[in-house]
């Protein structure tokens, strides 16, 4: 399969794409939840206006140069899940602000001051998410009163509008059982439920409570109180998802094609996919760099710059110089951010070429 292909590159099956954003969709609307897909996943529009037609309202952008080139592609319903801080940002958003129905995220007086002005300055105000601490505590206030005073305190400012909350409970990603994703989004859900309950108190309208993740989406028959997900990984899964129990292989859409140059040793062989191709990125659950589709037997236990490193017992496996092997990656999000292109294939043909159109938009 794949004869004549240059290797290494990267492969987007497209009917389980179809199957997965088919899924995603059908749950979440089960469940009456609303969806607004991280788009750094894919970066790519094409990708996005798929999602779209399948019933999401919008979509997250992670930064505000994803913003620009969605807005610019007439998707205007975009949540800035990012701190928006310093001048130069500001100048930025004013000019997607004037043009698109946008949300972003506060945690900080200075950041909500700073939006603050540009709503004044335009007349519009600006529509802002008070960000809850998940767990990660790479940003966000603390759940409960310190959320809800800081909540009080923006609703106060000219310019501004609150629609509510947002958080990300990263700590989710150490659960490899369904018990413990269930326990999470459990605890998750009472500390969102908590916050609100105390701003609603305080006279904040809350009309959004949005949670992350495509694990709190995959169990969101227990994510209770919440209006809305932002889960983006699901689109293509890879080794992480596997290693947490969350997917199959059969389930992950995006894979890297990739050649055998050298045998060296029984049970040692090299590719020519290293953390240029596959990034060095660690998988939740399980141990080395990707998965060798249909060859659990072998594992790619290390990588170089250019070159892959795979082992497995000789009695059982054998590779030879030449052989292809598709390789699901450790974390699929970072992939696409290394190529202009991404080829999709639909049962082992050539199908839609993909442009990655927010490709190092990471500012």
């Amino acid at each position: 399969m794949y004869e004549g292909w240059i290797t290494p590159q990267p492969i987007i099956d497209l009917d389980i794409v179809d199957r997965n954003i088919a899924a995603m969709a059908r749950r979440l609307k089960e469940h009456g939840l609303r969806h607004r897909p991280h788009i750094k996943s894919s970066k790519s529009v094409w990708l996005a206006r798929k999602q779209i037609a399948a019933g999401a309202i919008g979509i997250t952008a992670a930064k505000l140069s994803e913003a620009e080139v969605f807005v610019n592609a007439g998707i205007g319903n975009i949540l800035i899940a990012y701190s928006i801080v310093g001048e130069v940002n500001l100048k930025r958003f004013a000019k997607l602000h004037a043009r698109a129905d946008l949300l972003t995220t506060v945690d900080s007086l200075a950041g909500a001051e700073g939006l603050a002005s540009v709503g004044r300055e335009s007349g519009k105000p600006v529509r802002v998410l008070v960000e809850v601490d998940g767990g990660l505590h790479r940003g966000g206030r603390q759940p409960g009163e310190d959320a809800a005073s800081f909540a009080k305190a923006v609703h106060a400012m000219d310019g501004l509008v609150v629609e509510g909350i947002m958080n990300y409970a990263g700590t989710i990603y150490k659960n490899t059982n369904r018990q413990g994703f269930i326990d999470a989004v459990t605890v998750e859900s009472a500390l969102l439920k908590k916050t609100v309950e105390r701003m609603k108190a305080d006279g904040v309208p809350i009309g959004i409570v949005s949670s992350g993740s495509t694990p709190s989406a995959l169990f969101c028959d227990y994510l209770q109180d919440v209006t809305e997900v932002r889960a983006g990984n699901y689109i293509f899964f890879d080794a992480s998802g596997v290693g947490m129990g969350l997917a199959a292989e059969e389930d992950c859409a995006l894979r890297i094609l990739t050649t055998v140059i050298s045998v060296p040793l029984p049970g040692m062989a090299t590719i020519d996919a290293g953390t240029k191709t596959l990034t060095s990125d660690k998988a939740h659950g399980r141990p080395g760099y990707g998965i060798v589709v249909g060859r659990p037997g072998i594992e790619v236990s290390g990588l170089n710059e250019e070159h892959g490193f795979l082992t497995f017992d000789p009695a059982k496996e054998q590779l030879a110089v030449g052989d292809r092997i598709e390789i699901i990656p450790n974390h699929s999000c970072v992939i696409p951010n290394l190529y202009d292109e991404i080829q999709g294939v639909r049962r082992g043909e050539a199908a839609e070429r993909i442009s990655i159109d927010a490709r190092g938009c990471n500012y």
